[in-house]
Order: C-alpha cells, then sequence, then structure tokens
C-alpha cells in the first residue's frame, strides 16, 4: 500500500450501513421516514465524468478478476472514476458476472464485506447485486438497513424478497408508503406489534386512490396475512379486509397487477373462500366476494398454481354462498348513496355471470367483463385461450382492451386479409411500455392468431420474453363464439349503452357534427361518474371542408342518465347534436389557452 493510500485508509468515512444505522437509531420511535434517508453530502469530483460508455468499461475492468476484499475493489472504483451516477451500471454489470459454482463463497464474502463496511455508493451496490444472487439469511438484518437509504431501496428490497419476503415488504412500505392513512400501519409492521398490526389492518382506507395492487401484497406479505388469519380465525373484519386486499392485487386497473408476484395468494383465496360464509351480507362484502370469482372465472386467479380441480371447488364455493337467501338483500338495494346504487345495479347485471360460463366448442372464449363501478375497474374484453387469460399471461402490464374497441368495431372477426389488432395496451400508454398484438388470418377452414408483438423485456424477468406461438381455430366455431361475444350486452349498464348508442349514431351520421366544424371523439360512460355518458368531439374553424384553420380544440359534453331507455336517451342526444351546435353546451377539456381565447371559448379552471 502506497503512503497516500495509508493515508486515506486512516481517514475512511464510516460505513453508509453504519450511516444508516446511527439515522435509524436517532429517529422519532425508531421509524425510518417517507423515501428514506439520502446519502451523505460529499463534494463533487472536478474531473470530467465519464460517459455511459466509459462507464461501463471502466466497471468491468474493475471487476474483472473480482477482488478478495472491499478495500481493493474501492481503490479501483475510484482510480476508475466510478462514482455515485454510475450505480446503476454498476448493478448491472455485476448481475451479469460469471459466478462459477468454485467462486461463489468468494463472491459472498466479498458482498458481505461491501455492503457492511463499503463507504461509497458504488461499492454497496457492487456488494447489494451479489447479494442479491448469492445471499443468505444472515444478510438479512444488514440489507433491512441499507434498504432505508434511498440509493438502495430497490437492490436491497430485491435481495431481501429473496431471503425474507415479510421483511422485503416492510422496507418496501416503510421507503415508499407516502399516505399519511397507512403510516400507523407501517408503524406497526415496523415495530413488529402483532395485535396493533391486526388493529390497523381494518382499519385504513383500501379504496384504490389508497392502495395499489403492489402497495396491497406488499401490504398481505408484510402481514403474514394467512398466518394471521389462522391465529384469529372468527375476526370477520380481518376477513374481509383479506379478501379486499386479495381483490386489490387482481385488479387490472393499476400499472400491472401483482397477484401473481404474491407467494401466499393460494392459501389467501383458500383462507378467504372457506370462510366467506362468516362475513355479513352486505354491499361491500358482496363486491369483494363477486370480484374474486370473476378472478377466479376469467382473470389473473385463473394463472395461478392450482392444484387441479380446486380452483373450480372454490369458484362453486363463491357461487353457492352468493345464491343464497342472505345475500338476496344487497343485490336489491336501489335507494341510499349514489356509490350504493351503482354497487347494488352491477351485483344485478354481473352476480351469476361468472358462474354460468356456458361451454364454448374449441380453443377460445371472450368475456366482456365490467368490474365494481365503485373501484372504477376498467370493462375487459378477456380472451382465453385453452381456458386461459391472454393478456394477464402474456403482457401483464395493462387490462385487456374494452368491447368498444374489439368487439364493437368487429375488430376481432377473421377476415379474408390479415388483420394486425392490439389486444391491451401498457397502463402507462403503447409509447411508454408497449402493448400487446397479434395477427388474425382465415386460413380454408381455420382462423390463425400469429406473429404476436410484445415487449422484448417482461415484467419480473431479465430473460427476454419468448416468441409466443401462432394458434389455430376451427373456424365455424371461432365465428360463432366472436358473434355472440359482440352480442352479448347483459354487462352494460344504462350510460355505457347510452354511449355505445351515440357512437354509432354519429358513425352512421358523420354529418351531425361535421356541419358543425366537428370531429368525433371519444365517447363513453364517464370514469368519475358511470351514470354519466361522455361524448367528446374536436373543433377547428374549416374543419369539415378540409380547411382546418389552426390546431383544434376538444370539448366534452356530458350526458346525465335520466331515468329514461337508453334508445330513448341516445336518440335525445343525437337530435340535439342535430339541431344545436354542441360547442355551446359542451366544455373545452383540451388544446391550449390562447387557442380557446382566440375563437371565443372559456378555458376551464381545473385544466
Amino acid at each position: 500500500m502506497s503512503a497516500q493510500e495509508e493515508r486515506d485508509a486512516l481517514t475512511l468515512p464510516p460505513s453508509l450501513y453504519e450511516h444508516a444505522l446511527h439515522l435509524l437509531r436517532e429517529a422519532p420511535d425508531g421509524i425510518p421516514p417517507r423515501r428514506g434517508y439520502p446519502l451523505p453530502q460529499k463534494p463533487e469530483p472536478s474531473e470530467a465524468p465519464l460517459s455511459p460508455e466509459e462507464a461501463a468499461n471502466a466497471i468491468r475492468d474493475a471487476l474483472n478478476p473480482l477482488p478478495d476484499d472491499s478495500a481493493t475493489l474501492h481503490r479501483r472504483f475510484a482510480r476508475l472514476g466510478i462514482r455515485d451516477r454510475h450505480t446503476y451500471l454498476v448493478r448491472s454489470a455485476v448481475a451479469g458476472l460469471p459466478l462459477p459454482a468454485g467462486q461463489r463463497d468468494a463472491a459472498r464474502s466479498l458482498g458481505r464485506q461491501l455492503t457492511r463496511t463499503g463507504t461509497t455508493a458504488p461499492a454497496v451496490t457492487a456488494g447489494l447485486a451479489l447479494l442479491i444472487r448469492l445471499g443468505e439469511p444472515e444478510d438479512v438484518p444488514y440489507l433491512s438497513v441499507l434498504g432505508l437509504l434511498r440509493e438502495f431501496v430497490r437492490p436491497a428490497v430485491a435481495a431481501l424478497d429473496t431471503l425474507d419476503r415479510p421483511c422485503a415488504a416492510v422496507v418496501w412500505l416503510a421507503t415508499y408508503t407516502r399516505r399519511d392513512e397507512l403510516r400507523p400501519l407501517v408503524r406497526a409492521l415496523w415495530t413488529g406489534d402483532r395485535q396493533a398490526v391486526r388493529t390497523e389492518l381494518v382499519t385504513f382506507p383500501a379504496t384504490p386512490r389508497f392502495v395499489s395492487t403492489t402497495v396491497a401484497r406488499r401490504i398481505a406479505e408484510a402481514a403474514r396475512l394467512p398466518d394471521l388469519l389462522d391465529q384469529h380465525p372468527s375476526d370477520t373484519a380481518l376477513l374481509a379486509r383479506a379478501g379486499r386486499l386479495l381483490v386489490r392485487m387482481g385488479s387490472t386497473r393499476d400499472y400491472r397487477t401483482d397477484l401473481l408476484a404474491y407467494d401466499d395468494a393460494l392459501t389467501l383465496y383458500e383462507s378467504v373462500v372457506t370462510r366467506a360464509g362468516l362475513l355479513a351480507p352486505t354491499l361491500d362484502h358482496y363486491a369483494t366476494l363477486l370480484s374474486l370469482a370473476l378472478d377466479l372465472s376469467s382473470g389473473t386467479g385463473v394463472l395461478l398454481d392450482w392444484p387441479p380441480g380446486r380452483r373450480a371447488t372454490l369458484l362453486e364455493s363463491l357461487g353457492r354462498q352468493l345464491a343464497g337467501p342472505r345475500w338476496a338483500s344487497p343485490a336489491d338495494t336501489d335507494g341510499g348513496e349514489a356509490d350504493q346504487r351503482l354497487r347494488a345495479g352491477w351485483i344485478r347485471r354481473t352476480g351469476r355471470r361468472p358462474f354460468t360460463r356456458q361451454a364454448t366448442p374449441g380453443r377460445l372464449r371472450v368475456e366482456v367483463v365490467a368490474g365494481d363501478l365503485v373501484d372504477r375497474e376498467p370493462v375487459e374484453t378477456r380472451i382465453l385461450l385453452d381456458g386461459r387469460p391472454v393478456v394477464p399471461e402474456f403482457f401483464a402490464l395493462g387490462p385487456a382492451r374494452s368491447p368498444d374497441y374489439l368487439l364493437d368495431d368487429g375488430r376481432l372477426r377473421a377476415g379474408p386479409e390479415p388483420r394486425e389488432v392490439q389486444l391491451a395496451e401498457a397502463y402507462c400508454t403503447e409509447g411508454c411500455c408497449g402493448a400487446l398484438y397479434v395477427t388474425i388470418r382465415r386460413d380454408g377452414d381455420q382462423v390463425v392468431w400469429e406473429d404476436w408483438r410484445r415487449p422484448q423485456d417482461m415484467p419480473g424477468s431479465r430473460e427476454p420474453a419468448p416468441e409466443l406461438p401462432a394458434y389455430r381455430f376451427d373456424a365455424a366455431a371461432y365465428d360463432a363464439e366472436i358473434v355472440r361475444a359482440e352480442s352479448d350486452r347483459s354487462w352494460s349498464w344504462p350510460a355505457r349503452t347510452v354511449a355505445r348508442l351515440i357512437k354509432t349514431g354519429l358513425m352512421e351520421r358523420p354529418d351531425l357534427l361535421s356541419r358543425w366544424d366537428a370531429n368525433r371523439g371519444w365517447i363513453s360512460s364517464g370514469f368519475e361518474d358511470p351514470d354519466t355518458t361522455v361524448v367528446t368531439f374536436s373543433y377547428a374553424p374549416g374543419l369539415a371542408a378540409g380547411k382546418q384553420d389552426g390546431i383544434p380544440l376538444q370539448f366534452r359534453w356530458v350526458v346525465p342518465d335520466d331515468g329514461t331507455p337508453p334508445e330513448a336517451q341516445a336518440d335525445a342526444a343525437l337530435r340535439r347534436l342535430a339541431e344545436e351546435d354542441p360547442k355551446t353546451y359542451a366544455q373545452v377539456c383540451g388544446g391550449s389557452r390562447e387557442r380557446a381565447e382566440e375563437l371565443g371559448f372559456p378555458w376551464p379552471d381545473n385544466a
């Protein structure tokens, strides 16, 4: 060691693990803050930063060969210019390192040194990446503490997930949960107070606003929910909350569904369904059990690793429960608050659908599923091939497309020419995380689905997504199934039916809008208020004549359900469009303030 290195060794700062541990000990009640702790501040180096390519090459050089001690890797990183900004590249490089069996013990030892004594972000990141691959239970306490530093949350949780899933979930919730309403539960989980966990589990609001699919999974993992249910078998509030968390895990309204990532999903389904008879027959409980049934029938729940026949048995059990006389009263509710009326109507339309599926010949089944309207669940065209739902199995980044898109416009029909069809789009849009496509063509007495397109990298896996096979269907059975699905409107509610009829009317008579220099936009039931129909259109002077003057404005017309038949409401809306300029009663909802002022329209306050 040189004289300079000796001096550096005498003035080394405390390890980042010690830094995090000190902050945690100083925290009020010993609970880490939201988002965890920042790394300690240090002066920026004066040299010019490496380019990404230069940094990647330098990291490979530093790791080859893998040193025996952490001090050597610290020195290599420092000499080669590897800084905090390069932690992602470090993690990626270590993840791809070949580690023959004879080197694994030495690599594990190095990972432990780096996580426990490392003083820089790149060094600790390298240690975490090694323990993601090689960690053992003795590493859990150190990983848990390092996971409280913002820079290390993801790799620490990734390492913990393979070693101690409940601990990983507690760290994740402590650093990522930002809702004040969830902090008492996080505090109880962090301190390990099981009675407080039980109390807080049934207290916090479990609506989609507060609990995403990932938050629901992490809460169930951190609370060891199946064990808690077994310890308190008669606690119906806890049972209802367990069912609610299962529903949230299987929801498709978020970025992705987390049900398949939950290791105890089968056990929790067993606990909830077999004890469902203990629940009081309320609208909320009915909605929970019906949502679980829909998932077991055609949703992500189908894809769990069920023992033969067990899923069907649980589904039949739910069907018997909800068909019993004690559950009839909630479904007959007509009064009460708006959400109660929405939920009761949804139950009346949907209550028997998951239990009365008709067997269809051939490999294809198409089911339109409208989820719980109170939760604003999407309306999906669920496509099942050989009994397995296509979208969660092949894509998993967003819900299946709506029947308005796939069925009303005939996109699933097999015509003489091949047609590429988008079956699902990522929740964050295709431009961000992609979409799922298939090409449909007719081949004599068969229909073929082939040439699938989806993102190359699937969530939760570092391996490229495998190529999907071609599927062949008997053409007669295929056509019959598509016709059946297109003609089934039993899932729809009045406002949604009004929207479909207005859209059909405007497709047949585009002049109803073009006379006002307007073009049809999105038409459906309202998201915030499903009992309304929303008609959108764009407007610009000269648009109808093909001489559009400037950028269009977008307008939104909300049509409330007046209780008359949907056909009468749609006819009235179409007559109004024919007789009155819709810009006089619709609201501007898009474009720009400057354009709105130029054309003489008020700009909305909430835009």
